[in-house]
């Protein structure tokens, strides 16, 4: 009559001896990267591991193919030759239940990862999923696919503030080009090239903004911003053109200018150096102070030139009133030599 009351007892014992032989490991379901991330660990800590790393058996799998494995006994790691850089987050805290994998981001491909632990004669498994998201424009994470438009590397006003700053270096320079037309008297051979130039210019301009503000995929982004800043040295070039051949004369003017205008160009480009490595770009702001150093320096340029192109028209006109009585009487003197020699 006891068998069956002593049935369920039974029961429960066979449950906990056969729970005991198994490990128990905190769940993490999912484990996300972004383009920040040059490292990924892949989470599996076990909670009642009791035995020490020496009687402990890691083994790390995708899709069935072992990456990396552990042999506590023979001290014995085996890497796959994909994931050369997998390791043991810590091999000694090993003991304690901490068996997390460690590896470079670019040898992690996305996708579901297994973790099987081994302890003498106990054993358990558990899985983690690896995926690539990207802090969307529009406030949710999103698979960087090429489709997706809320990805932005770069903030949209800061982005707009450059591109207004850029155009405004444009507007100044096709000034300048106005001025020379209109106010220096130059060779129409000089001031064709100087039109080359900001014609040059203007097309890298709109290419640049065109590829930088829309947003939708991060390098065309990073492309777009070099398309911003890199060009400039056409503008330093220009400007000395400018200066040298359409005035003739650089002068002390001149060159502070100038090196106004290489500093700022040493500013964005700086800025853009810094953001294109940037995981998460905040340093648009030194782009955008170099540019604004540049707008500055083309306004005080435009200034520069009207005022000189002034001061040569008004030396000509007196120039030429004196040489055109001069001139007259020159030929009313050969005039009488040639009749007294008849």
């Amino acid at each position: 009559m006891w068998l069956p009351a002593a049935c369920p007892l039974l029961l429960l014992l066979g449950a906990l001896r056969h729970g005991s032989a198994q490990l128990v490991f905190s769940t993490v379901d999912f484990v996300e990267r972004d383009a920040c991330n040059t490292t990924v660990i892949l989470p599996c800590h076990v909670v009642n591991l009791k035995e020490h790393e020496s009687n402990i058996f890691v083994s790390w799998k995708k899709q069935g193919r072992v990456l990396f494995s552990f042999n506590g006994a023979e001290q014995r790691i085996y890497r796959h030759e994909t994931v050369p850089s997998a390791n043991l987050l810590s091999q000694q805290d090993l003991s304690k239940g901490i068996a997390s994998l460690k590896l470079k981001s670019s040898e992690a491909e996305d996708g579901n990862y297994s973790c099987e632990v081994t302890e003498l004669n106990r054993e358990g498994e558990t899985k983690v999923d690896l995926r690539t998201v990207t802090v969307g424009s529009c406030g949710e994470e999103k698979a960087p696919t090429p489709g997706n438009k809320c990805g932005r590397q770069f903030d949209f006003v800061e982005s707009v503030v450059i591109s207004v700053l850029l155009f405004l270096i444009v507007v100044i320079y096709w000034a300048q080009l106005g001025v020379i037309a209109l106010k220096c008297e130059t060779v129409h051979k000089n001031k064709a090239y100087v039109a080359v130039g900001c014609a040059i210019f203007t097309v890298l301009a709109v290419i640049a903004v065109v590829l930088f503000v829309q947003g939708g995929n991060i390098t065309i982004s990073k492309v777009g911003l070099g398309f911003v800043v890199l060009p400039a040295v056409i503008l330093m070039v220009l400007q000395y053109y400018i200066f040298k051949i359409v005035l003739v004369d650089v002068t002390r003017t001149g060159y502070v200018l100038m090196c106004l205008q290489i500093f700022g160009f040493i500013i964005a480009f700086v800025g853009f150096a810094l953001c294109i490595s940037a995981c998460r770009s905040q340093l648009l702001s030194v782009v955008i102070a170099g540019l604004a150093v540049m707008a500055v320096e083309d306004l005080l340029a435009l200034f520069y030139m009207y005022t000189s192109c002034s001061r040569m028209k008004d030396h000509q006109t007196p120039r030429k009133a004196v040489e055109e009585p001069l001139n007259a009487l020159k030929t009313e003197t050969e005039s009488t030599a040639e009749m007294s020699y008849g």
